[in-house]
Parts: structure tokens; C-alpha cells; sequence
């Protein structure tokens, strides 16, 4: 058993390229993972990684051992699934990454989903990073946009549009835009994505032959939580998720603007890495999370209508 522990030290640490990311998806501290690579390596004989102060890389023969060693984690990982499902019942960790904002829709459905399967233990990381799942170990992830990664399965979720909003105090103060052209008399509060560092763009149709309306923002910050403190506090315009900017809504404490002018709503995901076998407890998940979170529509909040004179 210790040296099954030592070769899946060794094939995270190859995979993520540190101990520290090999010990953080195998639950164990870089030191505990740097002793096990070690400790293989004594019993082989053979320096699998050449270590530096800042990177390791892998050695001629530890290329060759990583390869055998993966093939060999994967039929074992194939051969528990295969056992596990005879068992009948769903158990054990499933880790799961989701944008920041996704739990405001996933959240409220797990407490079911845990009465169902009390077995299983949900691992969640709420990360607007974007997570290789294969290289780090992640069973299921919820991610919008293209999916071109042929080792990921994917299930369409809920739609969701895009709203500009900002607070009744802003818009008393600095006026309501009734068309995407007055948007360059107002300021916006912008968001970065993390991955790319580029500056979202907001969701709007302009009319034929109308140059595009860039707002100026004031601030702009990388997520989409501080982004909705931001606006709810009058500082101007954002754009986020409908499910994000529900609740305000509702109260009256956000206003939608320019509704009229968006463009189509975007899509949720499910993915998981493709397989030969999906294990029980990622298929339950999977499954659970499809029915709950599956919609075919995207309804957007009415437009509040001006008081009468």
C-alpha cells in the first residue's frame, strides 16, 4: 500500500508540476507528498524528478515510469467504479468546481441531493479560475461558453441573460438610459475575467449603423459578488447573471435597464471528463443536478413602469 501511495504521489506531482497542487487534490501536505515521491524513488532505485527551487521536472526515466504509471492508476480507478456499482449504493468524495456566482443555483438544491445519497461528500470549490479536470482531479464542474475538450462530456443547465443594472439611487442622480447611446453619458462598474484578464463586454444589440457604446468604468474588479455590492451601493452600471441580481430585483434594490437591447441569453454546462465507466457517485450528481438545474427558457424580470405624473 505505501507504494501505490508513493505512485500516486509521484503521478499528481508529474501531472500539476508541485507538490503543493498534488498535495491540495490528494488531501495530504507538500511535505507528506515530497517524502513520498522520495521514498518511491528509493525503492526504485531511480531519480524520477530533477527538483530545483522554483519547478520540478521530470527525469528521462520519469517520463517513461509516468506513463505506465498513469495507464496503470486509470485501469485501477476502473476496476473500483466497476466493483463500487455492484455495491448498489453511491459513496465517497465528489469534487466539484463552479463559477463564484453558481451557488446561488446550486446551493439551494444540495440539501436534498444529500438526504438522497448521505454516503457521498460533496468537495465544492467556488473558483471563477478555470480548472483543468482531468490534470487536477475535479469529477464535475458547471462552466458556460464552448467546450472544445474532447475528453469532456458535457450536459446543458439552465440559460441565463445578462442584465444591466444599477441601483434607484444612481439612476435618480445620473438619469435612466433609454437606449444603449445614452450610455455614454453614465459610468460602469466593470468585471475581469480571471483567466484571461479581458474586460467583459456587455450583451447589446445595437441598432444598424450605430457605432458601439463604451461606457467608462470607474472601477472594475474580478468578481462578480463585489461587482453587485458595487451597483447595489450607487457607484454605477453592471452587467451580471439574472440569478445574481434576482433577489435585488425583486426588492426594488436593483432596476434592469435597457432590457430591450440584450442579446441572447448564454448557457450553463455540466462537464465531466469522458471515461470508460462514470463512476455511481458522479453519476447520481450528474443526473441530480441535470433535473434540478435543467430549464429550456430564460425568463427576464419585467421592466418596473415609471410612476404615473
Amino acid at each position: 500500500m505505501d507504494r501505490l501511495s508513493g505512485l500516486m504521489a509521484f503521478v499528481r506531482t508529474a501531472d500539476l508540476g508541485s507538490f503543493v497542487a498534488a498535495g491540495r487534490v490528494l488531501g495530504l501536505s507538500p511535505s507528506a507528498v515530497g517524502k513520498a515521491v522520495t521514498k518511491l524513488e528509493s525503492q526504485l532505485g531511480i531519480r524520477l524528478l530533477q527538483r530545483s527551487t522554483r519547478s520540478l521536472r521530470l527525469t528521462e526515466e520519469g517520463q517513461a515510469f509516468h506513463e505506465r504509471c498513469r495507464g496503470i492508476l486509470d485501469d485501477l480507478d476502473d476496476a473500483q467504479e466497476t466493483l463500487l456499482q455492484t455495491r448498489g449504493t453511491p459513496r465517497g468524495r465528489v469534487r466539484v468546481s463552479a463559477p463564484i456566482v453558481a451557488y446561488h443555483l446550486l446551493l439551494p438544491v444540495l440539501a436534498e441531493f444529500l438526504q438522497l445519497y448521505p454516503e457521498i461528500e460533496l468537495d465544492l470549490d467556488f473558483n471563477d479560475r478555470i480548472v483543468d479536470l482531468i490534470d487536477e482531479g475535479v469529477d464535475v464542474a458547471i462552466r458556460s461558453g464552448q467546450m472544445p475538450d474532447s475528453r469532456i462530456m458535457m450536459r446543458a443547465l439552465r440559460p441565463f441573460q445578462l442584465l444591466l443594472c444599477a441601483s434607484p439611487a444612481y439612476l435618480e442622480r445620473q438619469g435612466t438610459p433609454t437606449c444603449p447611446r445614452d450610455l455614454l453619458s453614465h459610468v460602469g462598474i466593470g468585471f475581469r475575467f480571471p483567466n484571461s484578464g479581458k474586460v467583459q463586454e456587455w450583451p447589446l444589440v445595437l441598432p444598424a449603423n450605430e457605432p458601439e457604446s463604451r461606457i467608462r468604468h470607474i472601477l472594475t474588479c474580478n468578481n462578480m459578488e463585489a461587482l453587485r455590492g458595487a451597483v447595489l451601493r450607487g457607484l454605477g452600471i453592471g452587467c451580471m447573471p439574472d440569478f445574481l441580481a434576482a433577489a435585488s430585483l425583486k426588492t426594488g434594490e436593483l432596476v434592469p435597464l435597457l432590457v430591450d437591447h440584450l442579446d441572447l441569453p448564454g448557457q450553463f454546462n455540466l462537464i465531466w471528463p469522458s471515461s470508460r465507466h462514470l463512476s455511481p457517485k458522479v453519476r447520481v450528481f450528474v443526473d441530480f443536478v441535470s433535473a434540478r438545474l435543467f430549464s429550456s427558457e430564460c425568463r427576464l424580470p419585467p421592466v418596473p413602469q415609471s410612476p404615473e405624473p
